[in-house]
């Protein structure tokens, strides 16, 4: 059986355990003096290890993920590759209590976005749901992510400090009390004061061990969250906060830092197990941790990390030319990562060369934590009546994968068909693929009967509660923004809009820039795009304010509001599909790719 949470909380824990599946390391080693750690049988020694668990994007998925969402590919010694099972909070909490078995000094940190884009068990109650289990996976600290934006910095405090929603009050009777363990947000200020919003840093403290931590989410969060949602706030640069609350805990004789960082890099594969340090250190990954990680301070220690929800255990040089550990766990609870910082009492900092890190997957072949089990029956039992309804019928997976995904092509098509309720004249439809959240699994979830959709899937798939808006854009209009997909902020990373069924184009990779959108390849109902005619263009309301670096769809005119983007998936499947009917998924073949 797991061991029990652990109470009173303010935890003390441990060190590297056996835990299930195969790992990624990455080590500094040193040689360090055979005496030097802690005796059972005399005072402390100068060396202590401490352990560091960590986990980043979790989003709320308290149950098993399914489909593409709840596995992990991991690299085999021959060279090929296998799926594993992962993720869901009863594992979780079985995994990490496991891990910190014998092992006295532990503590566990997260990289931000633990809730937000939830499934319904956690969104439809605000994330309550989702904070209490985080309070009983006894998590000391986190910082905030983009995500935790999404209804507002007094709703992100609420979570912080507890009390009834403002509008749907109290679930079961019960006043929230908040989480036990403090949100860190080092670089988001009130616009008024110029202070952060929460906690700037934290420090963990055990006889004698000082371990500081610095949170930060993405200074890019504006633009990828609802312009509601960062009203009143700043975000300033990551490493500059970094450095300078490093230089304050220093001043406090904190010499031990980890930096919480909710920003990623992409590892060059999407094996959890990859060595991202082969050939040299850092070498197999990229993106704006790269950048990062190289200009933080060498005063912070080991750098844990998230975002972009891969998974990867990297030593990239710091600005003296150190490597230093650089760390992320996947998402939605697949994967820890277990850090050992070795603690040098004379010196108080951490000896960079002994550090050693490795990711673990959250395995489902290990007893479930009945804390955990209870818990998401009990909240389920809130949801059932509302999560439970069948919306619609499919034939087969609507996987949420590639470049162009199936469902992203489905949620397009479904807007399409709604702006022609509101408006005739629709022309087409563009769906972001960072609100795709997840794809529809044909197989059964619960008593539903396999191929049934239902409103609790839906809600997983688009949790975000955004308007279907449409508006009139020039045809030069339409083509810039299929442009800024690959150019101005989505140069480096793409990201490619998901189109309605009539609207098909040529994307060419070998191109770079705006290039790698092919315009005379453009087709709208098979026929060219015309630069003066007028198309009205159905999008999200985080679109149509020019979210997700696509400035174009914000100057858009004839502005019309529709219903939330969930309702409009619900009406379409609804109406095209039946028990004996279902619907096929999309064929994701209306963007060419040249590679």
């Amino acid at each position: 059986m797991p061991a029990a949470p652990r109470h009173p909380r303010r935890r003390t824990y441990g060190l590297l355990a056996t835990a299930a599946g195969l790992a990624t390391a990455a080590a500094l080693t040193t040689a360090l003096p055979a005496d030097a750690h802690e005796s059972h049988h005399h005072r402390p020694g100068r060396y202590q290890d401490v352990q560091l668990l960590s986990f980043n994007d979790l989003h709320g998925n308290l149950e098993p993920p399914s489909g593409s969402s709840g596995r992990v590919t991991e690299l085999q010694p021959d060279g090929t590759t296998k799926t594993v099972d992962a993720g869901g909070v009863e594992y979780l909490a079985t995994h990490l209590r496991q891990a910190r078995e014998g092992h006295p000094y532990s503590i566990t940190a997260a990289g931000g976005d633990m809730v937000g884009a939830s499934p319904l068990l956690s969104g439809l109650f605000h994330d309550e749901p989702t904070i209490e289990a985080l309070d009983k996976l006894d998590l000391d600290v986190t910082s905030v992510g983009n995500h935790e934006f999404d209804e507002g910095a007094r709703e992100l405090a609420r979570l912080q400090n507890g009390g009834c929603h403002p509008t749907d009050g109290c679930y079961a009777g019960k006043r929230f009390k908040g989480a036990d363990f403090p949100y860190l947000a080092a670089n988001v200020l009130d616009e008024k004061t110029g202070r952060p919003i929460l906690k700037p840093y934290w420090v963990w403290q055990k006889k004698g061990v000082k371990i500081g931590f610095i949170g930060v989410t993405l200074e890019g969060t504006p633009g990828i969250v609802s312009a509601d949602g960062v009203k009143g706030l700043t975000f300033k640069d990551e490493t500059e906060t970094i450095n300078k609350y490093a230089k304050v805990l220093q001043r406090q004789g904190v010499k031990s830092i980890v930096a919480l960082i909710h920003e990623g890099g992409f590892p060059a594969s999407g094996s959890y197990n990859y060595d991202c340090d082969s050939p040299g250190a850092g070498d197999g990954i990229s993106g704006p941790i790269v950048d990062i990680a190289k200009n933080v301070t060498p005063a912070v220690d080991a750098l844990v990390t998230g975002h972009t929800h891969t998974a990867y255990v990297c030593t990239i040089p710091d600005p003296s030319g150190r490597p230093r550990m650089v760390t992320s766990a996947a998402s939605f609870g697949r994967l820890y990562t277990d850090t050992t910082l070795t603690y040098d009492r004379r010196t108080g900092d951490i000896v960079r060369t002994a550090v050693k890190s490795a990711n673990h997957v959250v395995t489902r072949d290990v007893p479930r934590a009945q804390d955990m089990t209870d818990l998401i029956g009990r909240w389920n039992t809130l949801a059932a009546p509302i999560g439970n309804r069948a919306i619609g019928y499919i034939s087969a997976d609507v996987n949420n994968t590639g470049t162009e995904s199936p469902m992203g092509d489905l949620i397009a098509d479904a807007q399409l068909a709604y702006g022609r309720e509101l408006d005739p004249k629709t022309s087409l439809a563009l769906m972001n693929p960072g609100g795709v959240r997840a794809g529809l699994t044909y197989a059964a979830k619960g008593a539903e009967g396999d191929g049934v959709v239902t409103y609790a899937e839906g809600f997983t798939v688009q949790p975000f509660a955004n308007t279907v808006n449409l508006q009139d854009f020039t045809g030069a209009q339409l083509v810039q923004v299929l442009k800024e997909q690959v150019s101005g902020p989505n140069a480096a990373a793409v990201k490619i809009l998901q189109p309605s069924a009539n609207l098909t184009y040529t994307l060419d990779l070998t191109k770079s820039g705006a290039d790698r959108v092919v315009t005379d390849s453009i087709r709208l109902n098979g026929a060219p795009i015309d630069p003066a005619a007028t198309y009205r263009v159905a999008t999200n309301s985080f679109l149509a304010g020019g979210g997700d670096g696509f400035p174009t769809l914000a100057q858009g005119t004839g502005d019309l509001v529709g219903t939330d983007d969930l309702t409009a998936l619900e009406k379409y499947l609804t109406a095209n599909s039946s028990a004996a009917n279902p619907i096929t998924p999309p064929k994701a073949d209306r963007i060419t790719i040249v590679q």
